[in-house]
């Protein structure tokens, strides 16, 4: 007997995602099988396949993004089985589970310890911890350098950089600027795939960016979309007249 989340999930794969131009077998048969109702808050259950932001967490920010958003990320980075994958921005787990299912692992990070937490333990009931690593920590965090002028502040974005490199990057949320993403794609392999979301709202762009070989790499713009940004993501530096 068909369930009623089996026959919503039908119909997400039939009237919201293929229809936004996902035509990827893989794709479609791990967003078909995959229960998104249990990665989504049970105040939301009921929602779980509706063509919406879901709130997952305190913050403004904190949202799950619509299947249609998430088919498209997971049709773009062309994951393969033999792809290990960095994720920024766990969330509930549900794009987590995704990428595993579609390569051979995934290693996560997710700001909200709170989140992480959950999320870990979401995929532990879904049977795939052993494929799936989730940090509890910020992927654009403060790293102090000492200098001749004392102590200098930038942004470190090697929170995995013990993993890399990986065959796909999976940014979650928003960025402002593509800045971050000139050291992230360092963390390709030679044909290795980065997909982001760049801009603010109510402007924003998905990229694809692919290492081609060396230091040469080919940037894609996909779609235009709108989507929450990443905490604590790097801001541009504000203009001084």
């Amino acid at each position: 007997m068909t369930t009623d989340f089996e026959h919503a999930r039908f119909n997400m794969i039939e009237q919201q995602i293929r229809p936004w131009g996902v035509l990827d077998d893989k794709v479609l048969g791990v967003m078909g099988r995959l229960p998104r109702e249990r990665f989504v808050p049970d105040a939301y259950q009921g929602l779980a396949y509706a063509d919406i932001e879901i709130p997952i967490g305190e913050g403004p920010t904190q949202r799950m993004l619509p299947p249609k958003i998430v088919g498209r990320l997971l049709q773009a980075l062309e994951i393969q089985s033999t792809d290990r994958v960095y994720e920024i921005g766990t969330g509930t787990g549900y794009i987590t589970a995704c990428l595993a299912e579609l390569g051979e692992a995934v290693h996560s990070v997710e700001i909200d310890t709170i989140l992480a937490d959950q999320a870990r333990e979401r995929l532990i009931s879904e049977g795939t911890p052993g494929r799936i690593e989730i940090r509890a920590l910020d992927a654009f965090g403060i790293k102090q350098t000492p200098s001749s002028s004392g102590v200098t502040e930038t942004r470190d974005i090697s929170a995995m950089s013990d993993t890399a490199p990986f065959g796909a990057i999976a940014v979650t949320g928003s960025i402002p600027t593509h800045t971050p993403l000139t050291l992230l794609r360092e963390q390709l392999t030679d044909g290795g795939r980065l997909f982001a979301f760049v801009g603010q709202a109510p402007i924003m762009e998905a990229v694809l960016i692919t290492r081609l070989g060396g230091e040469r790499y080919r940037q894609e713009s996909l779609f235009e979309t709108c989507v929450p940004a990443l905490d604590n993501a790097p801001q541009p530096e504000a203009f001084v007249f």
